[in-house]
């Protein structure tokens, strides 16, 4: 007899629990198999080797296993990265057993367990003014309009009232789901413009759209003022490149007007942040850096809900760090946050495909789509019509 094996291609949670539900398992057997199925690496760095040798054991004690530097053992090294390896059914026999052990292995044991309900979650409802946004039901689209002369892709375009408003009104009927609003060019070699000609750019085009369309305003700023401002002409969300750290009062604005938050890492400054960036760990950098912007924020009294994470593609990144972004993007989902990625007309994808700003959608398209099912919720890009097309 024949019995057909075949090797499934089963990455997620839900795909596990999809085939079991074909194959006819019990409730209770689904929960506890599907525990079994997904393998989850988790790494750790810079332990102490006393915890590292402790880790190990106990993870070995529950038939999973841990990666430690070879010099660990002997103690030849004072300090070591550690790759957890188990699922989630050996990591819930082990996180109990490290509450009771010594050098901060009982505070890692709450890290792990939230870790892992980070991971799972997939629903996240955002609240935008009087609308909410059900992120696991859609992807959400973030239309992109800049009121700048000077942004690299479409500067000087949308400058005029009348414009802008005909700009807005184009990507609604496209399928925008909400609109990200620029007064100052971030673009790599910017320069700052001031206050008061970002409120000039801003706060009018805001009041119109409000006004005009039943849509919600996202304000792309690190400035405390602006952002006051643009909430109080209207905007629902505040859109911030330096995760909360160019502006020490732009916390306590949000956390005043309860509005959304979008948390983004940059290394350096728009002015600077491509010249050379390089990285150790680019992702446990990126989702260092974003972790503590998370902090930042509820210490200043932002709720965790309003929180959105982006690992700002472009923003003191080379194409090749930029690609593994995208490919690695999941490991992001360890902050329990939805992920906003902006990659439309980027260098990076002109520098794979050798191709000018204006041939640029379908790089821009293929990079979007990876990134959604790479847990991506929310998209930012120039090309509406084609991404929701590309996405749903």
């Amino acid at each position: 007899m024949h019995m057909k094996p075949r090797v499934l291609n089963l990455k997620n949670r839900r795909g596990v629990e999809e085939e079991l539900e074909r194959i006819g398992v019990s409730r209770e057997g689904k929960r506890i198999l599907s525990q079994k199925a997904n393998l989850y690496l988790i790494k750790l760095e810079g332990i102490p080797s006393q915890a590292a040798n402790l880790l190990k054991q106990e993870m070995l004690s529950v038939s999973a296993d841990a990666a430690i530097k070879k010099e660990v053992a002997s103690f030849a090294v004072s300090k070591s990265d550690v790759l957890l390896i188990g699922t989630e059914a050996h990591y819930n026999k082990v996180i109990p057993k490290l509450r009771h052990q010594p050098f901060s292995l009982s505070h890692l044991s709450c890290e792990l367990k939230q870790i892992l309900k980070n991971i799972k979650r997939e629903r996240f409802i955002l609240c935008l003014g009087d609308k909410q946004l059900d992120l696991a039901k859609k992807v959400a689209i973030m239309g992109i309009l800049n009121l700048t002369p000077d942004s690299f892709y479409d500067g000087g375009r949308y400058t005029q009232e009348k414009k802008a408003l005909a700009r807005v009104e184009e990507m609604v009927s496209h399928g925008a789901d909400l609109i990200d609003i620029g007064g100052e060019s971030t673009r790599p070699g910017a320069t700052e413009v001031s206050t008061e000609e970002e409120l000039r750019r801003i706060i009018p085009i805001v009041g119109k759209i409000k006004e005009l369309f039943e849509i919600p305003i996202s304000v792309d700023t690190y400035k405390a003022q602006i952002a006051q401002e643009a909430i109080e002409a209207g905007a629902d969300m505040i859109n911030d490149i330096s995760g909360l750290r160019f502006d020490s009062e732009l916390k306590q604005v949000v956390a005043k007007y309860k509005v959304p938050l979008v948390l983004m890492h940059i290394k350096g400054t728009p002015r600077d942040m491509q010249n050379n960036p390089c990285y150790d760990s680019l992702l446990g950098e990126i989702i260092s850096y974003l972790r503590e912007s998370i902090v930042i924020a509820k210490e200043a009294g932002i709720d965790e809900e309003r929180i959105i994470i982006d690992p700002g593609i472009g923003f003191g990144k080379s194409a090749r760090h930029n690609l593994e972004i995208i490919n690695k993007l999941s490991e992001l989902k360890s902050l329990g946050r939805p992920i906003l990625i902006g990659v439309s007309r980027k260098s990076f994808i002109g520098n794979v495909l050798n191709l000018p700003l204006q041939e640029r959608l379908e790089g821009s398209l293929a990079a979007t789509c990876l990134a959604v099912t790479q847990g991506a919720r929310i998209v930012r890009t120039h090309d509406v019509k084609e991404t929701r097309r590309a996405i749903d």
